[in-house]
């Protein structure tokens, strides 16, 4: 199957809109994704037909809204290659399941003197967690350098492992270079030493396979509104041993078993890392994205996102005055880059003037932008539904901010 762009595009209200009068460009997918139809209309039948709350009612609505949830467990457990839906927890999105790891592993496994291993390339949300718990329980947060390619190596990173390392952490795409580390590498590296390995896949996920059976790693988590989800829904996958033995994060309602006044007894995983009432719509919907995606093919989608990035890039590279970052690495999903001379503010609000929508900042991951010498990027990430239209859209916009502004 072909992706059709023109087709793909009228799936997603959004993409109709103008902006300043001119076509939308959206190449901000990195931050947020759009949501096609199936997406909006799931949402919209749950809370039309069956809202209620789960898990506490014998009556039909409740019944319903609690099969419909539980479903989407189901799919994101098949999706991800899980040994069971109890390996799947829902969560307000990556942060919350980065959180929630930090705190009910930490708690239980992390004391003074142990080390955590994570990387240059972080997102804050993949870092401030382990440096929370790093100080919390005096431990050691130790961090593995980027090199010149915008990456880091099996060989740096297997020289921070040692007796005290009780886990590591690392994305599975940076979100402002686009470059893959080698996770898997790593992942069986921490598996001779008894280290379990935390994966962010929040940029990977709408872009590269994800089998938690064949990567092998003990925790991954990522967000629904990245994949064209709904925002405030995530999931974080646990291996079943682990999950066994931690500690809950947050308690309430719908994570315990029995509760007396002196002693609670918790509810088995996934329920007890559960509490209080989940965004319900917000599984449905997520199921309803991952639904789409399958639709359209996943191997399908990546073909075309490679040609766009090649066709992306290219157009790049030949406007003077460009500075591409990431060295010659494979990038997916996302560039950053500058024009020399011109802040990346000044140049972001020419863009938007034009109806092109990128990121410009740090990207919250300060540590990587300060290791390039750099305070701030822009960045265009590409979706399933980036065409060229918006590739030359910003083509224009650059070349009028350099007329403007160099």
């Amino acid at each position: 199957m072909t992706i059709d762009p023109k087709k793909i595009r009228a799936d997603f209200p959004a993409l109709t809109r103008r902006v300043h009068g001119r076509p939308l460009a959206y190449l901000d997918n990195a931050a947020t994704t759009h949501k096609p139809r199936a997406v909006l209309e799931a949402i919209s039948d749950f809370y039309s037909t069956k809202n209620s709350n789960i898990h506490r009612g014998v009556h039909t609505l409740s019944e319903e809204a609690s099969a419909v949830y539980e479903e989407a467990r189901e799919t994101m457990s098949r999706i991800l290659g899980a040994a069971g839906p109890e390996e799947v927890i829902f969560t307000s999105g990556t942060t919350a399941a980065i959180n929630l790891v930090a705190a009910s592993f930490g708690r239980a496994f992390v004391s003074e003197g142990d080390e955590i291993i994570v990387s240059e390339l972080e997102h804050h949300s993949n870092l401030i967690p382990w440096q929370m718990l790093c100080r919390e329980r005096k431990a050691k947060l130790r961090v593995i350098p980027m090199d010149e390619s915008g990456g880091i190596t099996r060989e740096t990173t297997a020289g921070l492992m040692n007796k005290r390392t009780r886990l590591v952490a690392l994305t599975c795409l940076s979100n402002v270079l686009g470059t893959a580390p080698p996770v898997r590498e790593i992942i069986r590296l921490a598996h001779e030493r008894e280290i379990p390995v935390l994966l962010d896949a929040a940029q990977a996920a709408p872009h590269l396979p994800l089998s938690v059976r064949e990567l092998d790693c003990d925790f991954l988590a990522f967000s629904g509104h990245k994949m064209y989800g709904p925002t405030g829904i995530g999931v974080l996958y646990g291996k079943k041993r682990w999950l066994e033995v931690l500690p809950p994060w947050q308690t309430g309602g719908g994570m315990i078993a029995s509760v007396r006044l002196d002693e609670t007894e918790f509810a088995e995983p996934p329920f007890r890392f559960e509490a209080g009432t989940p965004h319900i719509a917000g599984a449905v919907g997520l199921k309803a994205a991952v639904e789409y995606i399958r639709s359209l093919g996943s191997e399908n989608i990546r073909i075309r996102e490679r040609e766009v990035m090649d066709l992306f890039l290219g157009r790049l590279r030949n406007i003077p005055g460009i500075i591409l970052y990431g060295g010659e690495s494979p990038r997916t999903g996302v560039v950053s880059f500058n024009l020399e001379g011109i802040d990346p503010y000044d140049a972001g609000l020419i863009l938007d003037g034009m109806g092109v929508a990128v990121r410009t900042g740090s990207h919250c991951a300060e540590p990587l932008l300060r290791a390039l010498g750099l305070r701030s990027t822009m960045r265009a990430s590409i979706a399933l539904y980036t065409d060229e239209s918006d590739i030359e859209a910003l083509i224009r916009g650059l070349e009028q901010a350099r007329k403007m502004l160099g």
